[in-house]
């Protein structure tokens, strides 16, 4: 096992690395660019005002970091997820037919779809990000990919 490293993190390297996979994991989990632009902002402040000073993988800190954050701001009373925005990062068509479905899914689906295919962590991993057991993780992932399945065939 690697030690982690005491240099200090190149803070420009870092945002420009790490800002677009936050933000679509962000909007994957939120259903909102505002918010997931607030989101991934407020990850990177995190990270700046109580990141451990030496660590092995910051990026994997920060997805940490960002997906409690997302998990805080479904929980507040005020919010709703409106319909998909226009402004995604979603090339063609394909794509965004993709996301309709996905995003039909409940915030704790899309999560674990989002972290698992799109950003490649293990169930453990997602598991430790959210907070849940593995057997959990890997439940939601069967059920929402089983749910996708069906809904694609529907469409």
């Amino acid at each position: 096992m690697s030690q982690a490293s005491n240099r200090p993190v190149d803070w420009e390297k870092l945002v420009t690395e790490n800002e677009t996979r936050l933000y679509r994991a962000a909007l994957a989990i939120l259903g909102d660019p505002h918010e997931a632009e607030d989101a991934v902002q407020d990850a990177f402040l995190r990270f700046l005002e109580h990141a451990p000073k030496a660590l092995e993988r910051p990026s994997a800190w920060l997805m940490r970091v960002l997906v409690n954050g997302c998990k805080s701001r479904l929980r507040l009373a005020w919010r709703r997820v409106g319909p998909l925005p226009d402004a995604l990062p979603a090339p063609g068509p394909e794509e965004r037919e993709e996301l309709e479905e996905l995003f039909s899914l409940p915030p704790e689906d899309r999560a674990v779809i989002h972290l698992h295919y799109y950003e490649g962590y293990s169930t453990d991993e997602i598991a430790h990000m959210l907070g849940q057991r593995p057997g959990t993780v890997r439940s939601r992932l069967s059920r929402a990919r089983e749910r996708l399945r069906k809904l694609l065939e529907e469409s």
